[in-house]
């Protein structure tokens, strides 16, 4: 008798549904997709495909059609009422006729990454749909500039998944797809994991507020997103080394994961938070950290909008359930770690800690006050930015000679 899981059950209630062949059956597809018309593919599109393969967006078949991209936009919700908070979309520049199969053809790689059967071609309202998930139509918002750079027709229909992009070549273990988190899990006798969503590397408040959560769970998957940041975030190899020097250092064995995922970030706040815990589900994540400007960026949405977000929906929606943190930061006056829950002191003994501030500092060459990050974390993160400063003085150099 086949042993019942104890992990959270995949988003739909079904099985995992990963589209991407194996063996035989991927070499046989990968021949077929020579054979066809190809559609350039963006890389957030690209992503997307790759999740698809790998089940992180289980149970979708496919890029959604125009019922489901306006359920999703307007009510997050499918036409068939599955909970779904931001569209899955693939743009074309003119209709596809139904039935036409395609081969999706990433420019940046040179790779065909899989193959769409056409269901259906449609237009959509792009600033409705940035109102709506984005909250704003601004375009120097990172998302929003993505979404309106989308071709005019979107194209929809089931597709099967024919590259995981280079991801487990360049990042090995650390690509893990759901089946292989949820093995581990299983192999790790844990239970209850809480998520913890990264695109910058950790300092001490996200080392806390990994901690909390293993105080009350049995393990942490953490989370970092590998595919593509706006300019000035710092790479994810980059992050990965000194997220995995932090654990190494200051997390006792067996209780942290390190992971990655393929999608490149859309920065819309309270939506993406949704989609983390959605896709987090599949994973084998009972929980998920949000902290403060989960997913956002700028000034778009306000610090615990992500909180909130997750009161608003039904109760069947999820079952990966939040983990609501306060902000946190070190305080001088107790000598510790704390939050706006925990810590009696003034504002003026408190070091806020983010990650855009971090990086602020890193790149203007400024200290970094005591307590702001581990100092195995900091050594990595300043050569890397000293290295940015001479590949930049370079480049000044070479070109004041060439105009020389």
């Amino acid at each position: 008798m086949a042993k019942t899981s104890n992990l959270v059950r995949p988003h739909g209630g079904g099985d995992l549904n990963p589209l991407m062949p194996q063996g035989d059956a991927l070499a046989s597809a990968r021949a077929h997709a020579e054979s066809l018309p190809k559609l350039p593919i963006t890389s957030r599109e690209s992503g997307d495909l790759i999740m698809l393969g790998i089940g992180g967006f289980t149970p979708l078949t496919g890029f959604m059609g125009q019922a489901d991209w306006q359920g999703v936009v307007d009510d997050m919700r499918t036409a068939d009422g599955l909970f779904w908070p931001i569209p899955i979309t693939l743009s074309a520049d003119e209709a596809v006729e139904p039935g036409t199969e395609l081969a999706l053809f990433d420019e940046e790689r040179d790779t065909i990454m899989g193959t769409i059967t056409v269901s259906e071609s449609y237009q959509i309202d792009k600033a409705h749909e940035c109102r709506e998930v984005f909250k704003t139509e601004d375009d120097a918002h990172p998302g929003v500039k993505m979404v309106m750079a989308q071709k005019a027709w979107n194209v929809a229909g089931d597709v099967v998944v024919l590259s995981q992009g280079g991801f487990p070549e360049e990042y090995g273990e650390q690509f893990m797809t759901p089946a292989q988190t949820r093995a581990e899990f299983e192999k790790r006798g844990w239970n209850t994991i809480a998520a913890f969503q990264t695109r910058n590397p950790m300092h001490r408040s996200h080392e806390y507020l990994a901690k909390v959560a293993l105080e009350v769970l049995d393990g942490v998957l953490i989370h970092s997103l590998l595919g593509k940041l706006k300019p000035g975030d710092i790479p994810a190899d980059v992050r990965s080394n000194a997220i995995g020097t932090l654990i190494d250092n200051y997390f006792k064995p067996n209780t942290v994961i390190q992971a990655g995922y393929p999608l490149d970030m859309r920065y819309a706040g309270p939506r993406e938070a949704l989609l983390h815990a959605v896709f987090r589900q599949n994973y084998g994540c009972s929980h998920l950290i949000v902290g403060r400007d989960h997913a956002g960026v700028g000034d778009y949405y306000g610090p615990f909008d992500a909180h909130g977000i997750f009161d608003e929906i039904g109760e069947d929606a999820l079952e990966t359930q939040p983990l609501k943190m306060d902000w946190t930061f070190w305080c001088n006056d107790c000598n510790s770690m704390a939050s706006m829950k925990t810590c009696p002191s003034d504002d003026h003994d408190r070091l806020l800690l983010s990650g855009s501030k971090l990086r602020k500092l890193l790149s203007e060459d400024e200290p970094v006050p005591e307590n702001f990050s581990r100092p195995e974390v900091l050594e990595i993160l300043s050569k890397h930015y000293a290295g940015i400063e001479t590949a930049d003085r370079v480049t000044v150099e070479l070109k004041g000679h060439s105009a020389r």
